[in-house]
Parts: structure tokens; C-alpha cells; sequence
């Protein structure tokens, strides 16, 4: 048997990383793609790069300045793995940009949509816009001349700025050459012309075509030979030392208030800019000529996502989802003593779940509540059931993740509204993030009296576990299950995880959940095997996995060697794979499929044939190291009959059929599927908005073994 030990290739996962970009922009090119939701694709992977930048290359950029023939994990050298990346990242970059100027300004235009880029105004558009500028932009705008005494500024991250060039002398006598304007982040990026000045139905002007219109104002008396956009991106990644952590949070508070002046990673710059200029900036940045990036078009197009909330355009946008309110019989509580309820996100709603909090936060019978917090938002009314519970008198207790990367500032804001009522706030556990998805309430109930005994009081559980985080804006954007049950197996596992994360345990034991960095790899492993000897023997054997990334080196080896015992194995992998499938003597038996579309394919699914029991667990973890060795994670096992043929049928069946599926071949590469049964064919989130509308009936395949 050829036994091929996976080792994960960094410049695979970075590779991955951009590839799975391609994919969005692949949207942002198909015509069948209504044109403002290709216009927030492009915004979506500008978005994507940023965070890529900020984090991924930003701990490259800091190896490679501390020795640039140092090796990687995997034994790639740094400088010439670095140079790799960004040699495939300006690929990337230069398709975004001609999408979106080749294709999607065009097509805007012809919709009436017009972007202003340049001065083509007429004069009473002129007038409208100078009047714009010095009212709403020009008091808040502080031009810097750059000279002995002020050197050039460390601008804040991801900012806008503008580059000017000057000639003249000042009042002082000075004769200043070069000038450096900072567009505040409250100033709009996109401002709309009115329509009895623009006299068309959509007129929309970039704020960078004010100041290059106009910047001679902020320089009265000086001639302008020049304005250049320029944008940097710095480290962003905080660093908390473990060894030096008395109070995490305010750990936490002092670097997130240098986190935007941290090191430059990568600068953008407007491709009309002087080379002599472009090396000026540069060498301000202590940046290299692979770290710029000439772009033709707005240095941040990830801004224009406004336009799509500007235009009022249902026909340029896809059809509207009012997600499904599935019917509760009675009160929550009641309801769930009969029966589990599993919610399929966006399709059905989020609303039940906020009602289960905001029920059990006003109930005089609810003694406790207990919720993990990763990702919320800003506003988010499931934190304010939570302080309205506490303000009621519960014992609240809340999981807070301060660690949840670019959200450490809105968890710091929760957790001290939330100690301010007098909730028990828990950082979670130093080095393990707590990514599970739980809300377990106590409620006291009175058992019905039998024979002759008097009804008697008990304390009875109920819990959510979700594969997504309680964020209800999230909820319509990405596609995620959540339980919602009374099962006292289940209820006292998740009472069992509480109790460790508050708390200091041993090693729990627990009946139903599988639990990371404990119990979670090691099930997953075991249940590979077993269809693998299932295989051998000469049985139905079957995987199914979607995750939106896998990997971890040693699952991938046992994927292989349940291939090569005979296993059906399908993988939906949203985004990175270091498994290749369809590699002879190897993974033959393996296909791998990627979902990009409407919707963000969020939640995670293991189903294992087992038999014929068809073992199905739900969880918010990916198959990576990190989720399953240095995070706190659950994954939750389908009991309801009923309830596990919906996620089959909803969650794997749709997606394996699905008519735009990307599929892997042996080297790594994806390609869409596009035969000519296909292209008429609706995608698998489009069967289910349907289905979920009314339209069409459920399908009842079983997953075949």
C-alpha cells in the first residue's frame, strides 16, 4: 500500500489563501452575477487581502526582517517563499482592478451608475461639488509639509492619504516640495450627487476626486503639480505575552492602542504616481519594491461597497430573502420539552434564538444563564437579553473571547457593560480561544405529581449549540445550523464544559459531544479508521466532511489511507486544502469540492456511514491544528432522526449536486464545473431559497454509501 504522510506546505496555505480569492472573483466576472453584487465581490476580496496582509504577511514580513535565510516550520526559506506570495498576490490584485474598471464601470454606467473618478464635471456640477469640499471636507482635513521639522508621518493603517507635490514659497519664506494629507476615517469615501445636479438617476463621487480636485485649497498661494492616493497596510497581529499576563484585558487594551501604528506590510499607491516619488514613500515605509502596489483605481475599493447600499436597484441585486420563522408551539421552554429544533441559517431565521434569550432574561422561573461570546458586533441584542437577564436578577455568566481577532475592541466593550450589571464575565482559558457556540440556561420547573406524592420543584437545562457566532447580521449572510434542545445528555455535557472554562478540572468526561483540545481529534480519527476497516472488510463505507479548511497533517494521512482501503470520501472545503484528491495509489477514492456563492458556507459537518447508523455531528471547528488542539470548540451530535436527514439533505446532498461547484484535480488546482447540463441548473443555496420560499419540496436522498 503507497502511504504518502502529508506535511503541511506553508506556501500551499498561502497559495490556498489566494486561490480561494479567485474564486470569489470568479463571481465578480460571471454575467449571470447581478452587477452591484459583482461590484461587492470585488469589495469582499479587497477586504480579504487586507486582513492577509495585516496578518498572515505580516508575520512572514517580520521573520524575513530578522533573517531572510531563515527557514519556515516545513523547511521553505523565507525570502524565497515571501517573494512567491507576493509575486501571485500581484496577479491577483491586477485581475481585481481590471474586473472592475474593464467590466463592471462599464456596465454600471450603462445602468445609469455613474462612479466619478476624474474632474468631468460640468459647471453647475462644479460648483456643487467645490461646494461639497469646502463645507463637509475641508474643515476637517490637516495638510503636513514635509521639511526638517516634520519629517514624514507614520499614517495610520489600512487610511487614506494623498501625496502632493508642491512649487512656490510659503509666508515663512519656505519653499516646501512635497506634502502629505490624511482623509479622516469619518470623512464618507462615496458621496452621492443630487439628482437635479447630476441629471442621472445615480451619480456617486469618490472622495479622492474631491481632494484631487481641489487640494489647492488646503495650499493657498503654492502651485500643485501633483496628488497621488496612497494607502499602507501595517502588522495588526497583537502580541500577548503568556508569560506577563496578569489581567488580560487590560494586556489587551495597551496593544490594541498601537495595533494601527504598527510596522508597514505593504503599500498601495494610485498608477499614475512618478517612480522618484513611489521611491520616496517606499523608503519612508522601510518597504521594499515587492511590497508596492501600483493599483488603476481607487487605492481601497473595499469603500465602494457603499454604492451597493446607495443604488436602489432590486434588479442589480439578488432577489430578496425574508429568512423562514419556523412556528413554536407555545411558549420556547415548552416547546422544547417535546422536541429538538434545528435552525438552518439564512434560510430560516435568527429570531428564535434571540427570542430563547429574551424569554429566559424576563421568565421569573430562569434562575441562570451561561453563553459563549466570539464574534456579536457592535449592537447586538442577544448582549442585551444577556444584561437585561443580569439586570433582572439571573446569574449570568458569559464566555467572552477577548482574543477574536478585530473584534478584541467590541469583546472589551461588552464584557465591561456586561460587569457593570453584575454578570460573571470569564475570559476563557490563556492559550485556548473559545470558539464553541453554546447558551445553556437552568430554569426551575415543577414535575407533575405521581400517585400520591405533592409536585415537586427541579432544575431543568435547555441549550443552543450553534456552528456560527450570535450575531444576527452574520445570520442572513452566512449558512449555519443551530440546535436548540432540552436532551439531558447533551445539557449536562455542555453544563460539564462550563463548569471546566470557569472553573479548574480535571479531564471531564463527557457522553454525547466530542470536545477540543481534548476528545475532538482523536473521535475524528477513530471514525476515519473504522470506515476504513469497514472498507477492508468489504462493507458500505462513507465520509462526508464540509469545513471551511482542512489542514491538519495527520487527519489528512488517515483521508488517504481510508482512500486507499476503499472509502467514498467527499470533502467540501470552502476554503484552503493541503489534501489532493484524485492522486493515483493515493486518494482515488476522494473528491473535493469548494461552494463559493450567495451566501458564505460557514457551517461544519462530519457524517461517517458507521454502519448504517450514519453518525453526524455538527461544530464550528475546522479540520486545522489550531481548532483542534489550542481552541475550545464542541461538536454536537444529530439524535432526531428527522433532524439528521435535514442536515444531510440540506447541508451535504444540495452541495454535492451543486451545478457550480469548484472541483480539485490531483495538483491542487480547482476548476468550475460548467458542461452544458449544468449551466442552466440553479446552485444548491439557490434550490434551498427556494425550497425555504415555498417553491419546491424537500428532497428525502439519503447519502449514499
Amino acid at each position: 500500500m503507497n502511504v504518502v504522510k502529508s506535511k503541511l506546505n506553508l506556501l500551499n496555505r498561502e497559495l490556498g489563501v489566494l486561490e480561494f480569492n479567485r474564486r470569489v472573483l470568479a463571481l465578480a466576472q460571471n454575467p449571470k452575477t447581478p452587477l452591484l453584487e459583482r461590484l461587492k465581490y470585488v469589495c469582499i476580496v479587497s477586504s480579504n487581502l487586507d486582513e492577509f496582509f495585516e496578518i498572515r504577511i505580516a508575520v512572514l514580513k517580520e521573520q524575513l526582517r530578522k533573517n531572510p535565510k531563515s527557514k519556515t516550520q516545513d523547511g521553505l526559506i523565507v525570502g524565497e517563499f515571501y517573494l512567491s506570495i507576493l509575486k501571485e498576490t500581484q496577479t491577483l490584485v491586477s485581475h481585481k482592478y481590471k474586473i472592475f474598471q474593464k467590466d463592471i464601470l462599464p456596465k454600471l454606467e450603462r445602468e445609469g451608475v455613474y462612479l466619478h473618478f476624474e474632474n468631468a464635471w460640468t459647471p453647475s456640477q462644479h460648483r456643487w461639488a467645490k461646494n461639497y469640499f469646502e463645507k463637509e471636507l475641508s474643515p476637517l482635513l490637516t495638510p503636513i509639509v514635509l521639511d526638517p521639522a516634520h519629517p514624514f508621518p507614520k499614517v495610520i493603517n489600512k487610511s487614506l492619504n494623498f501625496f502632493v507635490t508642491l512649487e512656490g514659497k510659503d509666508d515663512f519664506g519656505r519653499t516646501p516640495k512635497l506634502a502629505v494629507v490624511q482623509a479622516p476615517r469619518s470623512i464618507p469615501r462615496v458621496i452621492q450627487m443630487p439628482a437635479r445636479i447630476s441629471q442621472k438617476p445615480y451619480s456617486i463621487v469618490i472622495l479622492s476626486t474631491f481632494m484631487q480636485t481641489f487640494v489647492h485649497e488646503l495650499f493657498p498661494g503654492m502651485k500643485i503639480t501633483g496628488c497621488c492616493q496612497f494607502r499602507v497596510t501595517r502588522n495588526s497581529d497583537l502580541f500577548v505575552s503568556d508569560d506577563d499576563i496578569s489581567d488580560l484585558k487590560e494586556s489587551l487594551k495597551g496593544e490594541l492602542s498601537t495595533r494601527h501604528l504598527g510596522d508597514a506590510v505593504r503599500l498601495e499607491v494610485s498608477s499614475d504616481i512618478p517612480d522618484h516619488l513611489l521611491k520616496y514613500l517606499r523608503k519612508s515605509c522601510d518597504l521594499n519594491p515587492e511590497d508596492c502596489y501600483r493599483v488603476d483605481g481607487p487605492v481601497n475599493l473595499m469603500r465602494l461597497m457603499q454604492v451597493a447600499e446607495i443604488v436602489n436597484r432590486a434588479d442589480l441585486k439578488f432577489p430578496s430573502h425574508i429568512p423562514k420563522l419556523p412556528s413554536i408551539k407555545g411558549s420556547i421552554f415548552d416547546d422544547l420539552k417535546t422536541r429538538d429544533i434545528l435552525l438552518h441559517h439564512p434560510y430560516e431565521s435568527f429570531e428564535p434564538v434571540l427570542n430563547l434569550l429574551r424569554t429566559a432574561s424576563k421568565d421569573p422561573d430562569v434562575l441562570a444563564i451561561k453563553q459563549t461570546i466570539y464574534r456579536t458586533g457592535n449592537l447586538s441584542p442577544v448582549m442585551d437579553a444577556l444584561i437585561e437577564a443580569a439586570k433582572n436578577g439571573k446569574e449570568v455568566t458569559v464566555i467572552v473571547e477577548l482574543l477574536a481577532r478585530f473584534d478584541e475592541e467590541t469583546n472589551i466593550s461588552w464584557a465591561a457593560k456586561l460587569e457593570e450589571v453584575g454578570a460573571h464575565v470569564v475570559y476563557g482559558v490563556v492559550k485556548h480561544k473559545c470558539h464553541a457556540k453554546m447558551i445553556m440556561i437552568v430554569r426551575k420547573e415543577l414535575l407533575p405529581a405521581k400517585g400520591r406524592k405533592k409536585p415537586e420543584h427541579t432544575l431543568k437545562r435547555y441549550v443552543h449549540l450553534g456552528t456560527g457566532n450570535y450575531h444576527p447580521r452574520t445570520a442572513k449572510l452566512y449558512t449555519d445550523f443551530g440546535l436548540m434542545t432540552s436532551n439531558a445528555t447533551i445539557c449536562d455535557d455542555v453544563h460539564k464544559v462550563f463548569m471546566q472554562l470557569t472553573g479548574t478540572s480535571r479531564l471531564i468526561k463527557l457522553k454525547t459531544l466530542w470536545h477540543s483540545p481534548f476528545t475532538m481529534f482523536d473521535q475524528i480519527v477513530k471514525h476515519i479508521q473504522a470506515e476504513a476497516r469497514a472498507a477492508k472488510l468489504g462493507k458500505p463505507a462513507r465520509i462526508v466532511a464540509k469545513v471551511n479548511a482542512l489542514l491538519e497533517p495527520a487527519i489528512i494521512n488517515e483521508l488517504y489511507k481510508a482512500s486507499q482501503a476503499g472509502v467514498k470520501i467527499d470533502l467540501i472545503v470552502r476554503g484552503v486544502c493541503a489534501l489532493k484528491p484524485k492522486v493515483k495509489g493515493l486518494s482515488e477514492n476522494i473528491r473535493v469540492r469548494s461552494i463559493v456563492g450567495q451566501f458564505l458556507e460557514h457551517h461544519r459537518i462530519y457524517y461517517f456511514y458507521a454502519q448504517g447508523k450514519e453518525d453526524l455531528y455538527l461544530s464550528s471547528a475546522d479540520w486545522m491544528d489550531r481548532n483542534l488542539f489550542r481552541r475550545i470548540e464542541v461538536a454536537f451530535p444529530m439524535l432526531d432522526p428527522v433532524l439528521k436527514q435535514k442536515v444531510i439533505n440540506e447541508g451535504l446532498n444540495e452541495l454535492l449536486k451543486d451545478t457550480s461547484s469548484w472541483i480539485m484535480n490531483d495538483q491542487g488546482f480547482y476548476k468550475q464545473t460548467t458542461s452544458s447540463t449544468s449551466l442552466n441548473k440553479l446552485s444548491g443555496q439557490q434550490n434551498l431559497l427556494l425550497k425555504y420560499s415555498g417553491i419546491l419540496l424537500p428532497s428525502k436522498r439519503k447519502i449514499k454509501a
